[in-house]
């Protein structure tokens, strides 16, 4: 299958209502075993990328490191791979365009692509971002790539207590919209969990919405049942393999004695 191929298969299968399933991958043995499994498309989450070669997240990753795994998994596997790029490496337009640039030619189809201030503090205002996603667009349009543009606000992530996520309902939604008319393709929330506040999101995005599984959110089927486009994993499956990875290395040293 072509990469433009995969682009638009991969845009086909964010429905409301019945979300495409993300279990987040960090490398190309990953990316097997998830394809194996029944995936009908790959993400890597950058927490797992970074963590799996010993770095922290918050593109301490190089970017030629994570390009390289791009590669990896692009050529180990044929379905369709989101890359979760962070902030995109760069904070000027001009540059990030580049990066995405080299993104794609390493065999991605879209990425996650963040809006608050990577090494920095705060969010961008949402015009700032809207001006980087049409660069990312930009980019995309220029190597005629349907590029899957997830855009994704820290909104919720940022707000540690959820009691107060309502209060920031209103600003996703303008932020979802203002992403959209810059070329987005998708709106990612991380961080939100209520129901009620992600069937309003649902409704009010001009965007597919994707919710990230983590405790306190609802099983995918009630995300389908929200209106939901996408569900993702984020860094869950690398801290549950690494944590089954430790407990049964510890149980053969103790059995050695």
């Amino acid at each position: 299958m072509s990469q433009k191929d995969k682009a638009t298969a991969f845009a086909a299968l964010h429905q409301k209502g019945n979300p495409v399933i993300i279990y987040n991958i960090w490398d190309a043995g990953t990316a097997k075993a998830v394809a194996d499994a029944g995936a009908r498309a790959l993400g890597t989450g950058s927490w797992s990328v970074a963590a799996a070669q010993g770095y922290a997240d918050g593109e301490n990753l190089p970017l030629e490191a994570l390009l390289a795994t791009v590669r990896s998994i692009t050529a180990a596997v044929d379905l369709p791979l989101s890359v979760d790029f962070e902030g995109g490496y760069a904070e000027d337009p001009a540059e990030l365009a580049r990066n995405v640039g080299k993104v794609i030619d390493a065999g991605a189809i879209g990425i996650n692509f963040e809006d608050q201030v990577v090494q920095g503090s705060g969010i961008y205002p949402a015009t700032r971002q809207a001006e980087r996603i049409r660069a990312v667009r930009g980019m995309a349009d220029e190597r005629g790539l349907p590029f899957f543009i997830n855009a994704r606000t820290d909104l919720f992530l940022q707000e540690a207590d959820r009691a107060r996520h309502g209060g920031l309902l209103d600003e996703a939604i303008e932020r979802a919209r203002a992403y959209a008319e810059a070329g987005g393709s998708g709106f990612f929330a991380p961080g939100l969990a209520d129901d009620d506040l992600i069937a309003r999101l649902c409704e009010a995005s001009p965007l597919p919405v994707n919710i990230m599984m983590f405790s306190g959110v609802s099983a995918p089927k009630r995300l389908a049942e929200l209106g939901v486009g996408r569900v993702s994993y984020g860094p869950g499956p690398y801290r549950a393999m690494m944590a089954r990875l430790k407990e049964e290395a510890a149980a053969v040293f103790a059995a050695a004695g």
